[in-house]
């Protein structure tokens, strides 16, 4: 194969590997019943993509391929190590055996839930809450633990130490690689949803890099949030649905044609996509009535924030948008949960419906409690508030106080444009 071939083909390797690897790790740790053993072979199975398939030409299954192959090398792995403890031969013939007597598992269909499995896996109740958060987003979303010790305030050794004893509790208990039972399902949902919730947010927000939204984590959410609603079809995993869908169905006006950010009420809405749209307004409404027809239960958070997002896809023109509506939902929202960022929107919501000090104020005191001292975004929202009271000076510090947190480049890039507008008004 010519040079240039080659290159081709290490290109496709690395797409595929941006597109199928969290899939394949996913297969790969059922298949061999250990995380770190699984993410080496996960390694295995792309070093001999690359230096295979500029021979062979690439499989028709690419990922089938490098699950079998993965699978494989850990197996001969194992093997090796043989030579200096038996239970790493007794293993290897084991998974050997599984390999040889169970010829389907490695084709697509058998793949295409195994995320959902490792989901549930992750979040097992015996693991610690923020265990199962930060094991989940490493394993199943590929996120850095820089990136989730962006996402909870945390220290990334902290998390890294979160990760390796919750790896090492689901080998010691034996839990097992499977979306659990009917009736077990309602005491394991939350967590779940959350990890998809949070999954979601990092590819339509990252929290990092140099673009703004990573569209593959947050396709993979929404096809998560798809087989979690099919399975059990409650209102609530049919209101993170909704929400998943409202929400990308704005992706591509998010950003301009050069990567820059552009804001709700600049963006092109003949543009956003209608299908999407649709299907999450219809499984808000779905949700609620269902909700409604219940005498013992509230509304939840997933499909109170998906009617709020429906209100916003609905509006004809920025302008337009029923704030009033807005405020009362997030008042329903705070009261079932009690999250400062939840309360950072309300505030937002406020300053739209009454006027930017309304919101300011509420902002000032949120800050001022400490929870979102260090978060971004509160500081943007200050100073977007400040700059439409013509308060330049003020404005200009909240947006200095931002930047010193903001790890994304669009966002930067944003707020530095503004930052230089207010010093230039001052």
């Amino acid at each position: 194969m010519s040079e240039h071939a080659s290159h081709d083909i290490s290109v496709l390797v690395g797409e595929i590997y941006a597109m199928e690897s969290r899939r394949v790790l996913a297969t790969l740790i059922r298949l061999l019943g250990d995380f770190d053993r699984a993410e080496e072979a996960l390694h295995d199975a792309f070093r001999a993509a690359l230096e295979t398939w500029p021979r062979t030409g690439v499989p028709a299954q690419p990922r089938a391929w490098l699950v079998s192959t993965g699978r494989f090398k850990a197996i001969d792995e194992l093997r090796r190590r043989a030579r200096g403890e038996a239970t790493h031969a007794v293993l290897a013939d084991q998974l050997a055996i599984e390999a040889s007597t169970a010829p389907g598992v490695d084709d697509d269909e058998s793949i295409a839930d195994d995320q959902l499995r490792l989901i549930f896996t992750c979040c097992h109740p015996t693991l610690a809450p923020d265990a199962q958060m930060a094991l989940t987003l490493r394993e199943v979303c590929g996120l850095t633990t820089e990136a989730i010790a962006a996402a909870f305030l945390s220290s990334p050794p902290t998390v890294a130490q979160r990760i390796v004893r919750a790896k090492a509790k689901i080998r010691d208990a034996v839990i097992p690689y499977r979306v659990p039972a009917e009736s077990e399902l309602p005491n394991r949902l939350e967590s779940v949803l959350l990890v998809i919730y949070l999954m979601f947010n990092e590819g339509y927000s990252a929290s990092s890099g140099d673009e703004a939204t990573r569209p593959d984590l947050s396709r993979e959410a929404v096809r998560l949030g798809r087989l979690l609603a099919a399975l059990l079809p409650v209102p609530e995993t049919q209101g993170l649905l909704a929400l998943m869908l409202l929400h990308e169905s704005r992706r591509e006006t998010r950003t301009s044609s050069e990567g820059d950010l552009v804001l709700l009420e600049q963006q092109d809405r003949s543009r956003w996509n209608q299908s999407l749209i649709a299907e999450g307004v219809s499984l808000v409404r779905h949700a609620l009535s269902r909700r409604s027809a219940s005498s013992t239960t509230s509304v939840g958070p997933y499909a109170l924030q998906a009617a709020i997002a429906a209100l916003h896809a609905e509006a004809p023109t920025a302008a337009q948008t029923d704030w009033r509506e807005i405020v009362g939902l997030y008042d329903v929202l705070l009261s079932v949960s009690t999250s400062p960022v939840v309360a950072l929107n309300r505030a937002v919501a406020m300053a739209m419906r009454d006027g930017p000090a309304a919101g300011l104020a509420v902002i000032d005191g949120l800050i001022a409690h400490g929870e979102l001292a260090d978060y971004h975004l509160a500081h943007a929202a200050r100073a977007d508030l400040f700059r439409r009271l013509s308060r330049w000076d003020d404005a200009a510090r909240a947006y200095e106080a931002a930047l010193a947190s903001v790890r994304q480049a669009p966002e930067r890039r944003f707020l530095e444009q503004r930052l230089q507008e207010m010093r230039a008004r001052s």
